[in-house]
């Protein structure tokens, strides 16, 4: 009796004991209670949040004609903080992933229905035939639908939104109205020009002046903003000669319209390439500008081009030059088509495709031309690919 007693008691210590450390594993592991708040989507959905109130606490408080409120580098660099760069890696896998026939139509159709995509313009309208979304944002155009304006010397490089144009001044290029970034930290150094003449800050009162051939010449620039909705492809905007090819990686911040109000010289911190070279009136560049989800920049005619890699060191760039000995010629195929490369660089004709975005993102022209070249536009103007932007 007594030992059937002792073994009842030694049982029930076991089961107790048993059940205590269940529950403490249970604590510790974070089962049965609240799940343990994870950092990174906390970090997001507050700092998100915090950014959200201020810009429309901002908005609010800006009176008409008032200079920009501008954010904070407290506020940039929160913004900057966020894992864009990951994110948009990310949405590049997921955008080659292949969907099942069956769900391609109803998906596309939610994009179209969200960004007004005018898919009678592709190429294919059969929305079964684009096997991923990244073929679907990449898709091409019928070629009658973007007609070249020949009264023009300059067209449009992509569709989108006209954000600025003008004259650059004092070597500062306005981003949004009243909002500047600084030309020598968009372009970068330049060492030398095409004509052998050597650029250096005792020879010239500014960068600017720098770039410029003749004295009877002035700077230009136009923003064209690209919508997620819009055709995804770059052209070129005239013939010319692409000599030089600089990568700066970096961050990967929206280039909404709204957010560039907001962040200085937010075309200087994304990731960017630029094209720079000559063109009838001498010097001219085609910036294609990254940003979120758009960590992908392709130039159809350099296949060593890299963009979004994982590590980069920040203020960084990588130049690769097109410009080889004069007696080498010989062509490169791509799918924009075939480009000629000489000693000379890369030959560009006016309406050839140069390259895509895997999303919406911003193009900058800078190019030098005779003080009479007049802009054929509007601030905000809608535009499309071959479209005059302006003429002599």
């Amino acid at each position: 009796m007594a030992a059937a007693l002792q073994s009842a008691c030694r049982g029930a210590t076991l089961r107790v004991f048993s059940l205590s450390c269940n529950q403490q594993r249970s604590i510790n592991t974070g089962r049965g209670f609240l799940p343990r708040p994870r950092p990174l989507p906390l970090f997001l959905v507050t700092g998100g949040g915090y950014l959200g109130y201020e810009h429309y606490r901002r908005r609010g408080q800006q009176e008409d004609g008032a200079p920009p409120l501008l954010a904070t580098p407290t506020q940039v660099a929160l913004y900057r903080s966020f894992p864009t760069r990951l994110l948009s890696r990310a949405w590049g896998r997921l955008n080659g992933v292949e969907l099942p026939t069956w769900l391609r139509k109803p998906v596309y159709s939610l994009y179209i229905w969200t960004f007004g995509v005018n898919m009678q313009e592709a190429a294919v309208e059969d929305l079964h035939h684009y096997r991923n979304l990244g073929e679907f944002f990449r898709r091409r155009l019928k070629p009658a639908v973007r007609p070249l304006c020949a009264s023009s010397c300059l067209i449009s490089p992509a569709d989108g939104r006209i954000l600025h144009f003008g004259r650059v001044k004092n070597s500062e290029v306005e981003q949004v109205k009243g909002v500047t970034y600084s030309l020598e930290n968009f372009l970068g150094p330049q060492k030398r020009l095409s004509d052998g003449r050597t650029l250096s800050s005792e020879s010239s009162s500014s960068f600017q002046d720098l770039l410029l051939s003749s004295p009877d010449n002035e700077l230009f620039h136009v923003v064209v903003y690209l919508a997620p909705g819009d055709y995804h492809c770059f052209h070129s905007p005239t013939d010319w000669r692409v000599e030089l090819r600089r990568h700066f990686p970096g961050s990967l911040m929206s280039v909404n319209p709204g957010v560039a109000r907001l962040v200085k010289e937010l075309f200087c911190l994304n990731e960017r390439v630029v094209l720079t070279g000559q063109w009838q009136h001498g010097f001219f560049s085609l910036t294609a500008v990254g940003a979120t989800n758009v960590g992908s920049i392709r130039v159809y005619f350099d296949k060593e081009l890299q963009t979004n890699a994982p590590r980069y060191s920040k203020g960084s760039f990588h130049d690769h030059s097109y410009v080889a000995a004069a007696d080498q010629v010989f062509n490169v195929a791509g799918e924009g088509g075939v480009v000629s490369v000489d000693g000379g660089g890369v030959a560009l004709q006016k309406g050839e495709a140069v390259g895509e975005f895997n999303l919406g993102s911003t193009i900058v022209l800078l190019f030098e031309a005779p003080k009479d070249f007049i802009f054929n536009l509007q601030p905000g103007q809608r535009i499309r690919v071959g479209e005059g932007l302006g003429s002599l």
